[in-house]
Parts: C-alpha cells; sequence; structure tokens
C-alpha cells in the first residue's frame, strides 16, 4: 500500500507543476517552434504538428520517469 500513496504523491506534484507553468503563463520560448515541426498554411487553413516538439518531450519524460521508478 505505500507504493499507492508515494505515485499519488509523485502525479500530484506533476499536476501542481503542470498547473504552475500554465497559470503563470511561463512558456518556453522555442519549445512548438523547432525545426521539423510541420506547418502547413493554404489560404484560410492551418495545419500545424509538432513531431520533432513531441519527441522531445517524451524522450524528456521518459528519462525522468525511469529516474524516479526505477528499481
Amino acid at each position: 500500500m505505500p507504493e499507492i500513496g508515494r505515485l499519488l504523491i509523485i502525479v500530484g506534484g506533476f499536476i501542481l507543476v503542470v498547473g504552475l507553468f500554465l497559470a503563470l503563463g511561463l512558456r518556453i520560448p522555442y519549445l512548438g517552434k523547432l525545426p521539423g515541426d510541420i506547418s502547413i498554411d493554404r489560404g484560410n487553413v492551418h495545419f500545424y504538428f509538432p513531431i520533432v516538439t513531441c519527441l522531445l518531450l517524451s524522450l524528456v519524460l521518459t528519462l525522468l520517469l525511469n529516474l524516479f521508478f526505477r528499481r
């Protein structure tokens, strides 16, 4: 049972940090505008797919979660 409590504390802390970033408007300026992100403008239609940003965030989150949950 202590594992569940620890997991809830970690998830709650993560949600708190994300909420603070969103509430305070702290944004990383280059995130979402990396080379390789797909942006297409055709008339009044705009398509944006941040594939490189998604890959970078996935890599960072994988490394962080492996550090926390490594046995």
